[in-house]
């Protein structure tokens, strides 16, 4: 009989002991200490020697003392096949695949096919259903994913989720982020299909100069390019990179048609138009495709917002801006120790972006109170100079962005408000969170709810300050015709 530490315990018998002790205990991707479920009796001291057990558990497995069954794990149209000594009931409580497995089993040799991926990370796998941590590395998630769901390890499965949803912005060759949402896509995890999306939308300029961008599929791509909440520096910059990824992918023309027609011409000043119609190879070839949009945008650029909505549908999207970086459309702010007291802010934007709008400016007023009063309890919001007093009590984060002056230029024109909350993330600049409003209300009302600014680690500071992008966005207004 095998015995085990030299102590002369019987392998069944620890096994027994071992098994117990996991059946009342849950365990973490990440090997955070076990938790014992039932509360401790009054004055009871807690000694936890949970990680011990795990060490334990490691050496089981690794040494394969007591095993009972043998996984030959071979790797699909290959000849390689590892080999790993295990325990029944360790995979059977974790796992009611391999429970069905070993109940129909007829000898000690389990036969497992894996895709070569998988199989690569397969010793991960059962170590984690050995030790309930595992260690992973970008290129590792999806395999580990598809092997803990294949196996219905429900929290393996999960925790790789919440661990992609939280790397996104890590530095990869190997385009993580298009290739996890076209995984998320496959298998129907919206989750983390919505992360990537979202991600990719909130940071395209970055992704567009990197390796990220020629790795992008066609449904990928014209799905990016019909969002209105795509953050990037101008229109002309997605065209650009438009080209670009035509140049390297190759598409058929049906699909180039497709994402030409996609692009918000309206938004690209008329002398920039007027380039791409002269130099850009790609508008040179396509340019019966997309004739209709572009004479739409030069008439655009040459009227006023209310002779245009005489004739046009302004609420299509051609008329419509993204959330556009560049100094037309808003400005940064960076706020220093944003938990001090009130500041203020003033920053000029374009009245439209048509051509006939073009020498037009309008002044902005913008106020950051870190512990918001209501507007009658404040100082005349007009006074931009006076700074508000410290306040300690009680109160959440607040903007309020409002025009300095009105103008009869602002008729048939409405103003969308979007404030970007930057963040640090594995050593990246990337958007944290996006608040819109509009100019019915002054402020964002949901600003930084659940943020804590107090800590200088907040994930919503970048070396102890507030990152923000203000962008102003001119919507045209259809006119409302009287009935007579």
């Amino acid at each position: 009989m095998v015995r085990l530490y030299e102590q002369g315990i019987p392998a069944w018998s620890y096994m027994s002991t071992l098994f117990i002790f996991i059946l009342f205990h849950s365990v973490t991707i990440r090997g955070a200490a076990l938790k014992q479920e039932a509360p401790l009796d009054s004055g009871a001291t807690l000694l936890n020697h949970s990680m011990a057990l795990v060490q334990r558990m490691e050496t089981l497995l690794s040494t394969g003392n007591g095993s009972d069954i043998t996984l030959r794990v071979q790797t699909i149209y290959m000849d390689e096949v590892k080999v790993i000594q295990a325990h029944s009931q360790i995979l059977t409580l974790q796992s009611d695949v391999f429970e069905d497995l070993l109940i129909r089993r007829n000898d000690s040799v389990v036969v497992l096919r894996e895709t070569s991926d998988c199989a690569a990370v397969f010793d991960k796998f059962v170590r984690y259903l050995y030790c309930g941590d595992v260690s992973v590395r970008l290129d590792q998630a999806i395999s580990l994913h598809k092997l803990a769901s294949k196996y219905h390890v429900l929290g393996l499965q999960h925790g790789l989720t919440q661990y992609m949803t939280q790397h996104l912005s890590s530095d990869s060759p190997n385009s993580h982020v298009v290739s996890w949402y076209n995984y998320a896509l496959k298998i129907g995890d919206t989750v983390l299909r919505d992360s990537c999306l979202q991600y990719l939308s909130w940071n395209l300029s970055s992704v567009m100069q990197s390796g990220e961008w020629s790795a992008v599929s066609e449904d990928l791509l014209l799905s990016l390019l019909q969002r209105s909440d795509l953050i990037l520096q101008s229109e002309l910059e997605l065209y650009e990179a438009l080209e670009a990824w035509i140049n390297h992918n190759q598409p058929d023309a049906s699909t180039v048609e497709s994402a030409l027609r996609a692009l918000r011409y309206g938004m690209i000043p008329p002398q920039h138009l007027f380039r791409l119609q002269k130099q850009s190879l790609l508008m040179l070839k396509y340019y019966e495709s997309i004739r209709d949009l572009l004479y739409l945008a030069f008439q655009f650029h040459s009227a006023s917002p209310i002779q245009l909505a005489k004739y046009f549908d302004v609420n299509c999207s051609i008329f419509t801006p993204r959330n556009y970086l560049s100094s037309s459309w808003g400005s940064s702010w960076v706020i220093n120790n944003p938990t001090r007291d009130d500041r203020s802010f003033s920053f000029q934007t374009q009245l439209g972006p048509s051509g006939y709008d073009s020498a037009k400016r309008v002044t902005w007023n913008a106020l950051f109170s870190p512990r918001w009063l209501p507007l009658n309890a404040r100082s005349t919001y007009t006074e931009l100079s006076a700074m508000q007093p410290t306040r300690t009590e009680g109160g959440r984060p607040r903007i309020i962005v409002t025009p300095a002056t009105s103008s009869p230029d602002f008729a048939g024109v409405s103003f969308q408000k979007t404030v970007i909350v930057m963040a640090k993330q594995q050593g990246k600049v990337v958007v944290r969170h996006v608040y819109n409003f509009h100019q019915s209300t002054e402020e964002a009302g949901d600003f930084l709810f659940d943020a804590d600014l107090q800590r200088r680690s907040s994930e919503y500071l970048i070396d102890s300050s507030l990152y923000l992008h203000i962008i102003i966005k001119p919507l045209y207004q259809a006119l409302l015709i009287a009935r007579k």
